[in-house]
């Protein structure tokens, strides 16, 4: 069903992307693959249909929620629940490995002491599985011990020949900064790996997306509805298909749902900066008001904090929030992120 707000695992139940699907499909054997793009652009669906396609074992690690200052029971905690979710051939080959108990369907790691299972380790053991190991949102992997992974990916690179990564990441130049393909002191300096970019759907693809969910699910909405959804909620698959689940609901009103979508957007933005200074809603909320330039913003700023603002401050905050794929060039990639930026507080 196209309006299922759920990640799908079926390519009908997919719109478009039959390109990306392949790419990844033609790709699984290659050491690292990454699927980038900014929020709900439908990563997560790309990655698990191009999967079920295939006969292959995968391990869907979703590292969401990782504190910035992660520690390894943490990320152990991720991995176990990850791996327990797997088939039986992943939990015959974890039985062999040091640190790795399993208890009737759960897998459970040691995370520290002599008897610590190592991700190399873990790797190692999964290599003949041939597995797909996927690392969703990995640029959250960032932190303290984002060296120990990219340590023990450079490894399995090498050693593991039947393993294949991938990687996903809405924050797009935050992943760049985790892997460091392009720093020598990075230990996957000068790796090759398969990037595969998701776009927004064009106004056309769009309007199409809409009406034929509104097909399948036997409802009729005007053409006058549908246009004004998609110039309010631009081409992004995750909220045309908000949109589309609140309009079966009956709730039609594109600026209705535009308001829901908003509140939540806005909730998703305290929690991306909510361990960042009030500084950065304040550029945020220049940028939705207009400013689109770094001295527009700077003006914005002063005015607003009755202060003199350092060049290097400002500079660094709008090249954050560039990596973390909320803005590029002044302008916000997705337009619900304007509405909810300008009611920051």
């Amino acid at each position: 069903m196209l309006f299922d707000e759920r990640p799908k695992e079926r390519r009908e139940d997919l719109y478009d992307r039959e390109a990306e699907i392949e790419k990844i499909k033609d790709s699984i054997g290659r050491p690292l693959i990454l699927v980038t793009g900014i929020r709900r652009i439908g990563k997560t669906s790309v990655i698990r249909v191009a999967l079920n396609e295939i006969d292959v074992t995968k391990i869907i690690v979703d590292v969401r929620g990782l504190p910035e200052n992660y520690s390894r029971l943490h990320l152990y905690s991720k991995l176990a629940e990850a791996l327990s979710k797997t088939s039986n051939r992943i939990v015959e080959a974890l039985k062999r490995v040091r640190g790795i108990s399993i208890m009737g369907f759960e897998v459970e790691l040691t995370w520290r002491g002599r008897d610590m299972v190592t991700l190399p380790s873990l790797f190692d053991a999964l290599d003949d599985t041939g597995a797909v190991i996927v690392f969703d949102e990995a640029q959250n992997l960032r932190g303290p011990l984002s060296r120990e992974f990219l340590e023990s990916l450079a490894h399995a690179y090498d050693y593991c020949r039947n393993l294949t990564f991938i990687l996903s990441g809405s924050e797009v130049g935050l992943l760049y900064d985790l892997l460091k393909i392009d720093d020598p002191s990075s230990p996957l300096y000068g790796r090759y790996f398969v990037e595969i970019k998701l776009e927004r759907f064009s106004r056309k693809e769009s309007i199409d997306f809409l009406e034929k969910g509104f097909s399948e699910a036997g409802k009729n909405v005007p053409v006058s509805l549908i246009e004004e959804a998609v110039d309010l909620l631009d081409g992004i698959p995750g909220w045309l298909t908000f949109y589309g689940a609140r309009c079966l609901e009956g709730r039609c009103d594109p600026r209705e749902v535009l308001s829901l979508a908003t509140r939540l957007a806005r909730r998703e933005l305290e929690n991306l900066l909510r361990n960042r200074p009030v500084r950065y809603k304040h550029v945020l909320k220049a940028v939705a008001e207009g400013a689109r330039s770094w001295s527009e913003v700077k003006r914005y700023l002063e005015r607003v904090e009755n202060k003199t603002i350092s060049k290097s401050i400002l500079s660094n905050i709008l090249r954050n929030l560039e990596k973390m794929s909320i803005i590029k060039d002044y302008e916000f990639l997705d337009p619900i992120y304007r509405e909810a930026s300008k009611k920051l507080v």
